[in-house]
C-alpha cells in the first residue's frame, strides 16, 4: 500500500465524504486515531457507517438512528470485517472523526490527526483480516509521516468515548519498551 501526494491509499475504495475541510496546517500529521463503527450497532456487513460519512444516512428507517439526524461525521479510512478498506478523505484533508478531543495538551485533534475506523463494537474482538489491513495502512502513514503517534478514541475523548474497545490489541501495534 502507498500514499500518493493528496494522502489517497493506492489500495482501498474511494467513496469521497462532503464532510471535511482543508487542514489548518495541511502538512502537520502527528497522531493516527483508532475508532469502531457499526450501523446498526453490533451489525457487521451494513452499508449504513458508509452512508453515515457520506451524509446519504436515512435516519429515519430506524428508530434507533435518530440520534444521527443531521450528524455531519467522516473518517479518513474505514477497515471493514473481511479487510476491505474504503477511503472518505484524502489524509491531506481534515476528516470530522474525533469531536472535542485532545492529545498531549493539544486540542482538536482532527486538525493533526488520521481517523481510522474498524468495523466493530466494544464487546466483540476485531477480525485477523482488519488488523493485517490496519498494519498495511499504518505502515504507509509511517513512511509518509513517520513520527505519527497512536491512539484510541477513548485516550482523546476519556469519559466521552471507549473505541475501540477492550478488545482492540494494544500491543500489537504499540509494543511494550523495556523499563
Amino acid at each position: 500500500m502507498h500514499l500518493d501526494a493528496q494522502g489517497v491509499a493506492s489500495d482501498c475504495r474511494l467513496a469521497a465524504s462532503p464532510h471535511c475541510d482543508a487542514r489548518p496546517l495541511p502538512d502537520d500529521i502527528r497522531l493516527v486515531v483508532i475508532h469502531n463503527i457499526s450501523l446498526p450497532a453490533g451489525t457487521f456487513g451494513s452499508a449504513d457507517a458508509e452512508r453515515l460519512f457520506l451524509g446519504t444516512l436515512d435516519t429515519s428507517l430506524r428508530k434507533d438512528y435518530a440520534a444521527l439526524e443531521g450528524l455531519r461525521v467522516s473518517a479518513h479510512f474505514l477497515i471493514r470485517r473481511d479487510g476491505e478498506t474504503v477511503q472518505f478523505v484524502p489524509c491531506s484533508l481534515r476528516a470530522w472523526h474525533c469531536g472535542p478531543s485532545s492529545w498531549c495538551g493539544w486540542q482538536r485533534c482532527n486538525d493533526f490527526s488520521i481517523g481510522i475506523e474498524l468495523e466493530g463494537c466494544d464487546d466483540q474482538p476485531f477480525d485477523e483480516r482488519q488488523y493485517r489491513k490496519l498494519e498495511r495502512l499504518l505502515a504507509a502513514i509511517r513512511e509518509r509521516w513517520p513520527n505519527v503517534a497512536l491512539a484510541g478514541h477513548s485516550e482523546i475523548a476519556p469519559g466521552r468515548k471507549t473505541d475501540p474497545g477492550p478488545h482492540f490489541d494494544w500491543p500489537r501495534f504499540r509494543p511494550r519498551t523495556p523499563a
